[in-house]
């Protein structure tokens, strides 16, 4: 076991610790303010304090551990051999910062605390985020970091055991229209005719009159293929469907639809299927609750994990509502048009309400990128070169890469062909 010594257990310092040597490490801590217990011990121990004890393994800290609330935290970057880092910290430190409190900092999503300005959906914006301003956005900082402090604690321990889980990919798919034109009731059919005969988009309408004879030749009923690949590569792909009413944002098949619930039904024979929460829902928790409560039913079994309609996690609302309507993991933790990690990393964590000051029972799962900001590629090598580095950054540190494919952009039209772009996705980077 590594002992923690500290001046005052707090639960910043209880959670982060965990997350850091527990979760990401997969080392066996304790924690201890009593010096006589932190001496006595035989085993590797470390002082996270303001000055060491003796000549032990040292990580002096700064203050943000032992706070309460939000205050506005200076950032000022230095760099630990190659990677950006911040909380720097006196020279008598083993970690030239104060690693914790930066990784705290990063997974607590504590700048989304502070006053920002917010994109048309009500969305923290990537360029607003430190990982953006300073460049390692596509860096699972937190992970790297924690690796590299491995490597340091293992100059000085040897003997220390480690328990890591293995790099983990898990691909999903966002079925928030489930389909183009089939199945979507007459009145919306025939208004979509008309739109497309005003705009002069004759293909469409082709395409429209196709489908109305043949549904399956519906451009976005694509999950045949998709459950074929994941059965081919074992890739344990998860589909979220959005089960709500018709709004302004949400526009999937009626609840009503049979065609649609035994959609889902026979998605849900092979592959886990969880919700995607429409538009409406993230502002009505009675919503959240029903429209949870319908995919339950229409699958037959517990509806626990859920994503958020175009990404929008506010914290800590969001999170609050999803604790309330007892969703035990998220994935809605990333940006909608950038590649890379909102909370800087590439490990699944518990998420920390900064106003309460304790661990929600509600796990984060970080997602890599959403297909939506690979859009700007035109060339499918460029594109899977930039990948390619996000792939090895999270392989090294052992984390679990998850990209988000929209259902819609798999089947849309565009220069790439998404289908096979998503079978060479998961080729490349299934373990």
């Amino acid at each position: 076991m590594l002992l923690i010594y500290t001046h005052k257990i707090t639960p910043r310092v209880t959670y982060i610790t965990r997350q850091v040597f527990s979760r990401i490490l997969g080392i066996e801590i304790g924690h201890t303010t009593a010096v006589e217990d932190f001496i006595k011990h035989k085993g590797p121990k470390i002082t996270y304090t303001r000055q060491p004890l003796q000549n032990e393994f040292f990580i002096q800290s700064s203050e943000l551990l032992f706070q309460q609330g939000i205050e506005e935290v200076d950032i000022q970057m230095a760099n630990w051999e190659d990677l950006p880092c911040f909380f720097s910290s006196a020279p008598r430190s083993n970690v030239p910062f104060d690693i914790l409190a930066a990784s705290f900092y990063l997974l607590s999503r504590y700048e989304e605390y502070l006053p920002h300005v917010r994109d048309q959906h009500g969305r923290f914006p990537p360029a607003e985020s430190i990982a953006y301003q300073h460049d390692f956005l596509r860096l699972p900082l937190v992970d790297l970091w924690a690796n590299k402090l491995l490597d340091k604690l293992r100059e000085r321990f040897p003997e220390i055991l480690t328990d890591r889980k293995p790099y983990k990919f898990t691909p999903i798919v966002d079925v928030t229209i489930s389909h183009c034109y089939a199945h979507r009731g007459f009145f919306r059919g025939m208004a979509g005719f008309v739109l497309d005969l005003s705009r002069l988009k004759f293909k469409r309408m082709w395409e429209r009159l196709r489908v109305s004879f043949n549904p399956a030749l519906d451009p976005y009923d694509n999950f045949d293929r998709l459950i074929a690949l994941d059965q081919q590569y074992k890739a344990r792909t998860m589909f979220f469907f959005q089960f709500a009413e018709y709004s302004t944002y949400d526009k999937n098949l009626s609840t009503n639809s049979n065609a649609f619930k035994h959609l889902i039904k026979s998605v849900a024979d092979y592959c886990i299927v969880s919700l995607a929460v429409s538009y409406a829902a993230a502002e009505e928790p009675e919503t959240l609750k029903e429209e949870k409560k319908r995919l339950s039913a229409v699958i037959h079994r517990p509806v626990a994990y859920a994503r958020m309609r175009y990404n929008r996690v506010e914290i800590p609302n969001t999170y609050r509502k999803l604790v309330d309507a007892e969703f035990s993991r998220d994935f809605s933790m990333g940006y909608t048009h950038e590649i890379g990690f909102r909370a800087s990393t590439c490990t699944p964590f518990f998420f920390y309400d900064i106003a309460l000051e304790t661990q929600q029972p509600i796990q984060i799962c970080p997602f890599a990128f959403h297909d939506y900001a690979l859009t700007p590629y035109t060339s499918e090598e460029t594109l899977l070169s930039e990948l390619d580095e996000v792939f090895k950054s999270v392989k090294s540190v052992k984390g679990r890469l998850i990209p988000v494919f929209s259902n819609e952009l798999l089947g849309g039209d565009q220069k790439i062909n998404w289908l096979e772009l998503y079978e060479k996705i998961i080729r490349r980077y299934h373990a």
